[in-house]
């Protein structure tokens, strides 16, 4: 197929739409996915799963998609780890399910959050937050059968809710 060539084939590199860099060893290493980069207001690029991944290193936090693009800054939605959160919830003397906006849990979320931005640039910092309302899921079709978020399923169930975080002034 000549045209499928031509088009991942330019001046000698194939291009296969992933993003990533060369290590000290001058090894590949893949770090993104180039249709998955989030482009801010200002024109910059951002690469979502390096923010996820490193929010995902947090003990509080299981999963985690990151949401920006034209935007000013990023915002996220997080899945809290079930046994922090049941740790969480007993040391705070909640008894049942703790709702998914409950001030308090948002705000030990977010310090979860805090302690990742201190390493990350001004413009991966994430600002504001909201809980998902259930892990993503293969079943709920927010992970693909490989695991991978399904971004576009993510946003058009919490785009509402995510896009709320940017009028909070």
């Amino acid at each position: 197929n000549e045209a499928e060539t031509a088009r991942v084939l330019k001046d000698g590199w194939l291009h296969t739409g992933d993003v990533g860099h060369l290590d000290e060893a001058g090894r590949i290493v893949i770090t993104d996915r180039k249709k998955d980069l989030l482009i801010n207001d200002k024109g910059d690029n951002i690469a979502p799963q390096r923010v996820e991944g490193m929010l995902t290193l947090e003990p509080e936090i299981v999963q985690a998609m990151v949401y920006g693009d034209r935007r000013p800054y990023l915002v996220g939605l997080v899945v809290p780890d079930a046994d922090w959160l049941r740790e969480w919830a007993a040391t705070e003397g909640r008894a049942g399910p703790v709702p998914h906006d409950d001030p308090a849990l948002v705000r030990a979320l977010t310090a979860a959050v805090d302690r990742v931005n201190g390493s990350l640039s001004v413009i991966e910092k994430v600002r504001r937050i909201i809980v998902a309302d259930e892990p993503f899921a293969i079943e709920n079709e927010e992970l693909t059968p490989s695991m991978k978020i399904r971004r576009h399923v993510i946003r058009k169930r919490y785009g509402e809710r995510l896009d709320a975080l940017y009028r909070k002034g």
